[in-house]
């Protein structure tokens, strides 16, 4: 429950309780999620993330127990009033989800069309999109010609053309490389952190909720550097592979490789130099061309944005594992490392 006075939760379950057939999917699952936070849910396949977030979008509707998301009732709502309400989410899928059948800038356009948006408008906001993931020089090409972290990229410019004060991420890393992982988790990065985004990201991968907890995105600084000590420290484990911070593999300061079918395009603020955390806090980006905190004053979400983000304060990222449809562990990924649960650490040890 919110305490008196405080910031009114984004998204609110309590008690809920989902079944598909004989399965209990959801056995009195409640938790909060609060303007500028990024929660990010865990668990086994089947455990139930995705469904979270159906049942957060109105796409499912519960068995019992009440969901409110920005502040509107989502079970006592009727189809019409959810097709609008949808209107103010971002929503990128495990598979970018793109129209085959038309090019990027067509895609990424599909919903301001829908919405008969005057053409210079949506020309003018496509192309602001697609500069903020860096993918405007594909706008003319077709999702048949993307690899798959370019048309993941995609689909978050898409999620950020209704300027939403919130994106659910559906396994936004899974199939990709761990470079081509990074720059995903860049972006997110870069859109919580800059423009205010709350999200909601359901995962398999911990180095994704590590990632995000140990960085911010430093706009001074022109790319991600590592939190302060004092505010949380680098707890990335090194067991974990190479990921964000790891202590071995591509770190968030060297370049990496570019994708196969991205060689004439930028790479997303990244640049050689020194592994992060190693001495002080080298940012991304120091180089010349196309790259994430150039064109930082975007004014997407400008209009909605929930929150006031603080320079240089690390939002926060909270872990919510589902075990059997119940929560079986929600804190920081600080607290989930220190655990002596014998499940939580037979999940870290087993974690990609």
């Amino acid at each position: 429950m919110t305490p008196p006075g405080a910031a009114e939760p984004l998204v609110s379950f309590e008690h809920v309780h989902l079944r598909y057939g004989s399965s209990d999917v959801l056995r009195g699952v409640s938790f909060d999620v609060m303007p500028g936070e990024t929660k990010i849910l865990l668990g086994e396949s089947g455990a139930g993330k995705t469904s979270i977030m159906k049942l957060a979008a109105g796409l499912i509707r519960p068995d019992s127990g009440k969901i409110r998301v920005m502040g509107r009732d989502i079970i006592a709502s009727t189809e019409v009033e959810l097709l609008d309400f949808r209107r103010n989410i971002g929503f990128v899928f495990q598979e970018g989800a793109l129209f085959d059948a038309i090019d990027v800038g067509d895609n990424v356009a599909f919903r301001l069309n829908e919405e008969r948006i005057p053409e210079d408008e949506v020309r003018a906001r496509v192309k602001e999109a697609l500069d903020f993931v860096e993918m405007a020089y594909a706008i003319d090409r077709f999702p048949a010609e993307l690899s798959g972290g370019m048309r993941r990229r995609v689909s978050i410019a898409r999620a950020l053309i209704g300027r939403p004060p919130m994106v659910f991420y559906d396994s936004p890393t899974a199939g990709l490389d761990p470079v081509t992982s990074q720059t995903i988790i860049l972006l997110i990065l870069r859109l919580r952190d800059l423009l205010g985004v709350t999200s909601v990201l359901a995962t398999h991968r911990l180095q994704d909720a590590f990632g995000l907890s140990n960085y911010h995105f430093d706009n001074t600084e022109g790319g991600a550097v590592r939190n302060s000590t004092k505010s949380a420290p680098l707890v990335f484990p090194s067991n974990l592979g190479p990921e964000l911070g790891a202590a071995s593999g591509p770190t968030i300061g060297n370049r990496p490789r570019p994708e196969i079918g991205e060689r004439t395009g930028p790479t997303i603020g990244i640049r050689p130099g020194p592994e992060i955390g190693v001495r002080g806090e080298p940012s991304l980006g120091d180089r010349p061309g196309p790259e994430i905190g150039i064109r930082s004053q975007l004014p997407i979400a400008a209009e909605s944005q929930p929150f006031a983000r603080v320079p240089g304060v690390a939002a926060a990222t909270n872990l919510l594992l589902l075990r059997d449809g119940e929560i079986y562990f929600e804190g920081t990924p600080e607290k989930f490392l220190v655990t002596k649960d014998a499940y939580l650490k037979q999940f870290l040890a087993s974690a990609e």
